[in-house]
C-alpha cells in the first residue's frame, strides 16, 4: 500500500479533528477525500504530508513511517495545499527550478519543461507568479507538486479558481498520473469527484463515514431516492426511526433506500398517522455522489 492510516488521531484542546481513523490506498488509485468544512479532511492531509504531528495512530507512506522518517517521505510525496503557498515575487520557471532544488532533482531544466508542458502553462511561464490568476496559480501548485515525480500525490481542492475549460484541462492530467501513483484527491465540487475518482472516502466530525467505490455508492447501496413534498413544514423530529432524512427544504425531504416500496408504505402511514398534505411523492434512480454524500454526512 502506498497509504495505509492505523488509528489516526488528531485533538485540539477538547475537539477530536480526527478520531481513530483507518484507511489504505494502493498505486493505481485515486481516490476521493470528502467531507463536510471542519471535518478533519485538510488535518489527515497535513498529517500524511508532515505538516501536522498526529497524537495517536500511525501513517506510512510507500512503507515509511511519517513520524520516524518525515524527509524520507516528503521525498515520495507532491502536495498541493489548500491555500497553495507561492513566491509571487518569482517568475513561474524561477520558482519552479527552486522547487527541484528543493527536492534535489537532477536535471532542473528539463523537469522544469516537463511540468509547465504537463499543466498547461507555457504562455504563462514568463511572468512572475504573483502576476497570475487564480486558476494559473493552482497550475503552478500542481507543476511543483509533480516536479520530482513523486509515487503519492496529496491534492487538497486542486480544481479551485479554475474555469470550466482549465478544470477538464487539470482533471486529465490528474487522470494520467493516477495510472502509475497514489492520488489522493480531496473537493467540495463533487462532480468533479465522480469524473476523476473511481473510489471515496467521506469523513464527517473527524470519523470516516464511507469509504467504497464510486460505483458502490452510486450503485446497489443508494439505488433509489424517494421526495417527498408536504403542504406544510415539517420538522425531522416526525421522521423518528427513518434513517437520515435529508433536507430540502421545511416541507421536502429526500431519504435514499435500497427498499423504495417498504419505505414509499412507511412514508404514507406517516402521512394518514399525522393527518397531512402530500402535494408530491416520487422516486429518483441514479443516486449521485452528492446524494449519498448528503445522507452520510447528515446530523444525528
Amino acid at each position: 500500500m502506498s497509504i495505509t492510516i492505523s488509528g489516526l488521531t488528531k485533538i485540539y484542546g477538547s475537539q477530536k479533528a480526527v478520531n481513530n481513523i483507518n484507511f489504505s490506498i494502493s498505486k493505481g488509485e485515486i481516490v476521493g477525500f470528502l467531507g463536510p468544512n471542519g471535518a478533519g479532511k485538510s488535518t489527515t492531509m497535513k498529517i500524511i504530508t508532515g505538516y501536522l504531528v498526529a497524537d495517536f495512530g500511525s501513517v506510512l507512506v510507500s512503507g515509511i513511517d511519517v513520524a520516524k522518517n518525515p524527509i524520507e517521505t516528503k521525498k515520495k510525496i507532491g502536495y498541493l495545499a489548500e491555500a497553495n503557498p507561492l513566491y509571487y515575487d518569482m517568475y513561474v520557471r524561477e520558482y519552479l527550478s527552486f522547487v527541484a532544488g528543493v527536492h534535489s532533482v537532477s536535471d532542473i531544466k528539463n523537469a522544469v519543461e516537463r511540468v509547465i508542458n504537463l499543466t498547461g502553462l507555457i504562455n504563462e511561464s514568463k511572468k512572475k507568479t504573483g502576476q497570475l490568476s487564480k486558476g494559473y496559480k493552482q497550475r503552478v501548485g500542481l507543476a511543483a507538486a509533480l516536479i520530482h515525480d513523486p509515487e503519492v500525490l496529496i491534492l487538497d481542492e486542486p480544481t479551485s479558481g479554475l474555469d470550466p475549460n482549465q478544470i477538464i484541462e487539470i482533471r486529465n492530467v490528474i487522470k494520467e498520473q493516477g495510472i502509475n501513483k497514489t492520488v489522493l484527491f480531496s473537493s467540495h465540487i463533487l462532480h468533479e469527484v465522480e469524473a476523476i475518482c473511481n473510489r471515496v472516502i467521506i469523513i464527517n466530525k473527524g470519523v470516516i463515514v464511507e469509504d467504497n467505490l464510486l460505483t458502490n455508492l452510486t450503485g446497489s447501496k443508494f439505488s433509489e431516492s424517494i421526495i417527498i413534498e408536504f403542504q406544510e413544514s415539517v420538522s425531522e423530529s416526525l421522521f423518528e426511526g427513518f434513517e437520515n432524512p435529508i433536507k430540502v427544504s421545511d416541507n421536502t425531504w429526500i431519504f435514499t433506500t435500497d427498499k423504495p416500496d417498504l419505505l414509499r408504505k412507511q412514508l404514507m402511514e406517516l402521512v394518514f398517522k399525522n393527518n397531512l398534505n402530500v402535494i408530491s411523492l416520487k422516486n429518483q434512480s441514479n443516486v449521485n455522489l452528492e446524494t449519498v454524500f448528503r445522507q452520510v454526512t447528515a446530523s444525528k
